[in-house]
């Protein structure tokens, strides 16, 4: 009689049963041992914050019920390294396989590496699969084989591939592999502790994590919203938007099912010639797109959640002003729409996509504070946090992406609030103490006759804060940074070239490097346990600090080059900069129309990691001030309604914030 093999699933974000290709390519074959690896030193500066340990730990609850239905237990440990607990895992049921779907972000890609070569060495055969993206980032280059660095570009390319749509049905019974006995509770990985209960609570009453609400929640936006998105997205409401975006960044929810079904309605409304269905389905779908291009940018440019692509920004000078950063994030900038974002940020842990990009927005434009702090916090409160929608949302409304937000453009809270909250309900809803202010003068109340401010009992300075900083001051000092960058740029390009072009390049070392050579990978011999799925790695050789972009090689060409450079990155030391997704300008940039095919660099896992992380001119502050007394004033407020997911905007464009629109 064969003998059976022996497999572990290592689940991640990912917690689902449908759709699931690391569940079941092994479903069949024969014992499974399911597992997921609480490691909280790996995380390093991107351990999740409040609000998102909450989440993972009733999807948690939820994916082990589901799993003991089949007949197996989700194995839950809590462990020092990965790596050891893989191990220990292995060791106590006899396992020959491990199996686990992709991460994109530095820090997956960088352990995941390491941990394969290990189990590799030892013998185990190691298989990986997409569980996460339409596209691979390996799978998507222009016609010079070098990555896109514009949206439009990569989606067009992207909507232009055939490709038979998949899906992996989940399996009917699980056969558990028997003789683990290092099982933690879910309780005992201390993801919600005894004094974040109480806030927890509120969360509740507007979310139900677990892929089984994802598919209902996705079921009835498609069956019930989706038809009017394209009217209903930039409507400051929750129940604008599909509110997938947590349940897409936890992995309960198929990307593969959501592209699949509103491309089915696209198709239908199409043949129907309802337009405006149609157009509601095509902006959903470029959220889609843009998700899938956070992914696309991270894998292929790692150092973006610490430097900005373009290199001009290398210059910019940011203000490190404590008081400034505060403020906003304590909602007290003194532009209530600014404000009424913040404190409902802090109270429940989302903030609609138009709302970010007005936060965010200030932030940079206003405030000049460096946007790697936005991200960060943004990364600590957000119900939906995502380090790759982060990355993409806050390097292109600081100017950071060829096609982002014009760092000339200063949008007005005035103005915004006026078009996107008229009637100022939004406002009173989060500031109480504007509750009374007429429409008129509610998004500048400074402007608002004494008459006016003393009826309504409001005291500027008092009882609601003066502007921070002046609107045409803010603007003055904006002018005078980006002419101190232009000139720091020229200055430092007629030191080491008289080049012309806007380059895209490893800024994360010194930039008096500057020569430009041709990506070079080294030869390997491939590795016993790759297949066509497996998880691929950046390879190049850093030639000075530009780096030309090529396309990934193919296993059998490369057979995963890189395994020196990824041993000796600690990307998870002082990255400390990062935060949750978002924004963008609905205005086309003028930098988009510059020619980034020109743009020499790709980069992928850093050679020299530890050198970026502790070369990062910015350490960002303890941004959750989480025990001020402010936020725990505006902590209290009751939730409204349903938490939902934000859509990022770029160019008119929308990107699920983590997924969602």
């Amino acid at each position: 009689m064969e003998k059976k093999c022996k497999s572990i699933v290592w689940f991640r974000r990912d917690l689902r049963i449908e759709d699931n290709p690391a569940l079941a390519a092994v479903a069949r074959d024969g014992t499974v041992l399911p597992v997921f690896i609480w490691c909280p030193k790996e995380e390093g500066p991107y351990h999740p914050g409040r609000v998102s340990r909450w989440w993972l730990k009733h999807s948690l609850i939820h994916l082990q019920q589901s799993l003991r239905s089949l007949g197996a237990e989700l194995v839950v440990i809590k462990a020092e390294t990965t790596l050891s607990a893989l191990l220990d895992c292995i060791s106590a049921v006899g396992a020959t396989k491990v199996v686990y779907n992709h991460l994109y972000d530095p820090i997956s890609l960088v352990r995941d590496h390491n941990i394969k070569q290990k189990l590799v060495e030892l013998g185990i055969e190691v298989q990986s699969f997409n569980g996460e993206l339409l596209f691979e980032p390996w799978e998507v280059y222009d016609d010079n084989e070098q990555a896109f660095t514009t949206f439009n570009a990569y989606w067009e390319k992207c909507m232009n591939v055939q490709k038979d749509p998949v899906s992996h049905l989940p399996p009917w019974r699980l056969a558990l592999a028997e003789g683990a006995g290092m099982n933690t509770s879910i309780e005992a990985l201390n993801l919600e502790n005894e004094s974040e209960k109480s806030s927890n609570a509120l969360l509740g009453r507007g979310w139900s994590p677990g892929w089984s609400s994802a598919d209902k929640t996705f079921t009835e936006f498609v069956e019930h919203h989706l038809l009017n998105y394209s009217k209903d997205r930039l409507n400051v409401g929750r129940n604008s938007t599909s509110l997938l975006s947590p349940y897409l960044h936890f992995g309960e929810l198929s990307i593969r099912k959501v592209f699949q079904s509103v491309r089915m309605k696209q198709l239908v409304w199409k043949n129907e010639q309802n337009t405006v269905g149609e157009e509601s389905a095509t902006f959903f779908l470029r959220a889609i797109g843009l998700r899938e291009y956070s992914r696309y940018i991270c894998f292929n440019f790692p150092f973006t959640h610490e430097r900005s692509l373009l290199s001009s920004l290398q210059y910019f000078p940011w203000d490190s002003n404590q008081a400034h950063f505060k403020a906003w994030r304590q909602g007290r900038t003194g532009y209530p729409l600014v404000d009424a974002g913040m404190r409902e940020l802090w109270a429940t842990g989302w903030i609609h996509n138009r709302i970010r990009i007005i936060v965010s927005s200030f932030f940079v434009k206003f405030l000049l504070l460096p946007w790697q702090w936005g991200m960060k916090y943004f990364w600590d409160t957000l119900l939906d946090a995502d380090i790759e929608s982060d990355i993409l949302g806050w390097q292109y409304i600081s100017g950071s992406l060829p096609d982002g937000h014009e760092l000339e453009r200063m949008d007005s809270p005035q103005v915004q609030g006026f078009k996107f909250d008229p009637e100022g309900e939004y406002v009173r809803q989060w500031l109480p103490e504007l509750a009374r202010m007429p429409a008129e003068w509610i998004h500048h109340p400074w402007d608002a006759p004494l008459s006016v401010l003393k009826s309504a009992g409001v005291d500027l300075g008092s009882n609601y804060p003066k502007p921070l900083i002046d609107m045409d001051l803010a603007r003055d000092r904006l002018t005078e940074a980006i002419a101190t960058m232009h000139g720091k740029e020229a200055a430092g390009k007629a030191a080491v070239t008289d080049g012309t072009d806007e380059v895209v390049f490893d800024n994360s070392e010194p930039h008096e490097k500057v020569a430009v050579s041709k990506a070079v990978t080294r030869e390997r011999k491939p590795c016993p346990a790759s297949s066509s799925h497996d998880q691929r790695v950046p390879s190049m050789r850093n030639a000075n600090s530009m780096i030309q972009n090529r396309k990934r090689p193919n296993p059998g060409e490369d057979g995963r080059a890189l395994k020196d450079n990824l041993n000796s990155c600690n990307i998870g030391k002082q990255v400390s900069k990062m935060a949750d997704e978002d924004l963008c300008s609905t205005a086309e940039s003028s930098s988009s129309k510059k020619a980034m095919t020109n743009s020499r660099i790709s980069f992928s896992v850093p050679r020299n990691c530890s050198s970026m992380s502790t070369s990062a001119p910015y350490p960002v502050p303890d941004s959750s001030d989480h025990n001020d007394s402010w936020h725990e004033e505006v902590g209290t407020g009751e939730m409204s309604s349903k938490n939902g997911t934000s859509n990022l905007q770029i160019s008119g464009k929308q990107i699920i914030h983590e997924e969602e629109s």
